[in-house]
């Protein structure tokens, strides 16, 4: 069979039994876990949130037999502090990395295509001195894999996969070459195969075409599908003697908007009738796009193939009762590249897209499952946030060490922010312990949000804006006029949350 028929059944858009697989003789006595993170996924891009377009059979089914959140937060409104926030259980007024710095660098390396020289480019590392969660990981005995976007640090830096806790990886390091399906390397750290650092693995069927023009989609290597057969093989690997933690960060659906001719995108060109073509513009980093809706909804439902490839893998090795999988975004939808959220309705009624501190750039799709643990079929309204992932895994793997442990008191302002919502999942809300406030900041828009209970406000250029998400869950009427003492309680707790940084600064409130 093809890999685009298998995509196809995969998917849903054929009929196929939601697969049984087999038991495991033994279990270790630690859960394994897998997180998948998918790349500006708005809160409605699901059929499980409402989405009416696009066809996610296989996340429906996870939400159907795990539990799904309508209160999860990113870690930031923008990919590399949100990815920070989860890594280090910070959230942005205290991690060290608050937004998508790029490090550019002449390296004269091979000849690609037409070029002699390649321009690198990565993002701010992680801090070296505070841990992050795969090391906590690999400190309670569990074997470590990643595949996907790093986004904690350029090649060559203080933090890449191999200093940083990492196992196997496989994915994109540059933070340009992310933005391509089709790139023209990907990179590479695998202890098992002897690697002693991260390295390129280089493309050498797509550098034969050029990087933007109509050849472009010649390039035979979709990075998106390389990645997801590196982490099935890596899970496939795993046979239970030890503990395993998986991070998958997928790239799809951010633009962008590419991936094969095949069954899932030609569903969708038939289906959109009325579709929209993207032109590009001037000094972007993306290929013009014919077919921007249908392009868009394929890439969904391509990756909702890859979870229901993870699913049965777990099922087929009899891991699937031991095996703890969530799925989320790192933030809210875009309209990059000519992605149209609007047509879809992306956002889930929330106002606000990716870089923005409103609901929809911060409020994610979040849906955790593990069968005889996590309670099917519930619906939870826990509010929780990105730096909550790293004390729920420690919780539930048994580290209960943290986070006094991992607090480097030489290190000024070294902490941890996120509380377990561990008794959430298994079903305990009675023994959930729950946030003051939640908290972000973002120095691109010059953005601040807290929420505290059903207050929320956003801060904007130091200008507070108060909203009531109980009566006003599209954050339209400022409320900050008829409540200041609210606004002055949440304008402490920003003051006091704060931490200066000379890399990403915003405007507090006066």
């Amino acid at each position: 069979m093809k890999r685009s028929q298998q995509l196809l059944l995969c998917s849903g858009l054929l009929s196929i039994p939601f697969f049984n697989g087999i038991q495991a003789a033994e279990k270790p006595s630690k859960p394994n876990i897998i997180f998948i993170l998918c790349d500006d996924m708005g809160y409605g891009d699901l059929g499980c949130y409402g989405q009416k377009y696009i066809q996610t059979p296989h996340l429906d089914r996870m939400a159907q037999e795990g539990m799904r959140f309508t209160q999860a937060y990113a870690g930031s409104p923008v990919s590399a502090p949100s990815r920070a926030s989860l890594m280090t259980g910070q959230h942005t007024g205290h991690c060290h990395v608050r937004g998508n710095k790029e490090y550019w660098t002449n390296v004269p390396t091979m000849k690609y295509g037409d070029n002699d020289e390649y321009t690198v480019v990565g993002q701010e590392p992680y801090d070296p001195g505070h841990i992050i969660l795969p090391e906590i990981m690999q400190k309670n005995g569990y074997t470590t894999g990643m595949f996907g976007k790093w986004a904690g640090g350029y090649e060559g830096s203080c933090s890449t996969p191999d200093k940083r806790g990492i196992d196997e990886y496989f994915g994109f390091i540059c933070q340009f070459q992310a933005h391509l399906y089709y790139p023209n390397f990907l990179n590479r750290y695998s202890k098992s195969k002897g690697d002693t650092a991260t390295i390129r693995v280089v493309m050498d069927e797509n550098i034969q075409y050029p990087m933007y023009g109509d050849d472009y989609k010649k390039r035979p290597q979709y990075s998106a599908d390389l990645i997801h057969r590196e982490a099935l093989k890596w899970l496939d690997a795993q046979d239970g003697e030890q503990p395993f933690y998986g991070f998958f960060t997928y790239t799809l659906p951010h633009a962008e908007l590419a991936q094969p001719n095949d069954s899932i995108l030609k569903h969708y060109k038939r289906q959109f009738f009325t579709d929209k073509t993207w032109g590009g513009s001037e000094g972007s980093r993306y290929n013009p796009v014919v077919h921007t809706h249908a392009e868009f909804a394929g890439m969904i439902t391509r990756l909702d193939a890859y979870v229901g490839e993870i699913l049965a893998k777990l099922k087929e090795k009899g891991l699937d009762k031991n095996t703890l999988v969530i799925f989320s975004s790192d933030n809210g939808p875009h309209e990059e590249g000519g992605a149209d959220p609007a047509f879809f309705g992306r956002d889930g009624k929330l106002r606000g897209l990716k870089r923005q501190c409103y609901e929809g750039g911060i409020r994610i799709p979040f849906i955790a499952w593990w069968p005889e643990h996590v309670p099917a079929g519930s619906v939870n309204d826990h509010q929780l946030a990105f730096y909550d992932i790293m004390p729920t895994f420690c919780e539930l793997v048994g580290d209960k060490k943290f986070p006094k442990k991992y607090l480097n008191k030489k290190l000024e302002g070294d902490c941890f922010d996120g509380i377990s919502f561990a008794p959430t999942l298994l079903g305990h809300e009675e023994a959930q312990q729950k946030h003051d406030f939640l908290y972000w900041e973002f120095h691109e828009t010059d953005q601040i949000g807290v929420r505290t209970g059903d207050w929320k406000l956003v801060v904007k250029g130091g200008k507070p804006h108060l909203y009531n998400l109980a009566e006003d869950i599209h954050e339209d009427n400022d409320v900050a006029a008829q409540h200041p003492d609210i606004v002055q309680q949440l304008t402490d707790i920003i003051r006091r949350e704060h931490r200066p940084s000379e890399l990403f600064q915003v405007t507090l409130p006066q």
